[in-house]
């Protein structure tokens, strides 16, 4: 009995450079990089929500003893570099167009 196989269509399974750009979130992240700072009370929502450094990074102390440091936990956040990114164009708008005093926001 003569069976002819075809050999599989290899063409819907993606070559290693294409699954390297293939990347879920990007339309989240150009969600976030396309969000400009138009107005003072935008910029000024923006630098208070965003902290400037990460808050859970700790050192664990008992009894004046370092036991364990936590370390920061943001570079985890898939979109740590847009929601900087972000906070860095509400500085820059603040600084720049409305010529506020942005030192309270820098750490």
């Amino acid at each position: 009995m003569n069976t002819i196989t075809k050999s599989p269509n290899l063409s819907y399974f993606p070559t290693p450079a294409q699954r390297k750009d293939w990347d879920p979130l990007r339309p989240i992240r150009r969600w976030i990089n396309s969000i400009t700072v138009k107005n003072s009370r935008f910029a000024h929502f923006v630098c208070q929500l965003i902290p400037c450094e990460c808050p859970f990074e700790r050192d664990v102390v008992l009894l004046g003893r370092k036991l364990f440091h936590i370390p920061p936990l943001c570079k985890l956040n898939p979109f740590y570099n847009e929601i900087v990114g972000l906070r860095f164009r509400a500085l820059t708008y603040l600084s720049d167009v409305c010529e506020v005093d942005v030192t309270q926001y820098i750490c």
